[in-house]
């Protein structure tokens, strides 16, 4: 592997997701954590999906930016929204599926679309989970 450019750390301490705290190194980030209603607990704090799919979204929109300038394509305005679903297994485990929504003005559909997967394609959360889980990626126009 390459030269490491940035490490990222968080700890998690408590219950985990069930009420637990997760902490950044530098303190920027510090939340408690709890179990989505949806999933049979209280709500009220955020959640480990939540948190994948923000820092997906902020990376797939950073990548998308940067794949349209070296194309020289001026977005105008533009937005990432990144879903992250849980799963049962058979097995009484959990997967994740995903679904990354870019919405975009100023350009054309199909250069929106090149775009998209041009990002998905240099974005290190979509090579991470490339072939790992479901993804799927589009680009609405407004």
């Amino acid at each position: 592997m390459s030269d490491t450019l940035y490490t990222g750390i968080a700890t998690s301490t408590g219950d985990g997701r069930a009420g637990g705290q997760a902490r950044t190194s530098d303190g920027l980030l510090d939340v408690t954590l709890a179990i989505p209603k949806e999933m049979g607990g209280p709500g009220g704090a955020t959640n480990p999906e939540q948190l994948f799919a923000a820092g997906w979204a902020s990376c797939f929109h950073s990548a998308l930016k940067a794949v349209a300038a070296q194309r020289k394509t001026p977005v105008t305005d533009s937005a990432v929204i990144a879903e992250v679903q849980v799963h049962p297994t058979p097995e009484g485990g959990f997967t994740l599926s995903a679904a990354l929504h870019a919405e975009l003005s100023g350009i054309e559909q199909e250069v929106a679309d090149q775009l998209v997967e041009a990002a998905h394609a240099i974005c290190p959360y979509s090579n991470a989970t490339r072939g790992n889980i479901p993804v799927t990626v589009d680009a609405t126009v407004a």
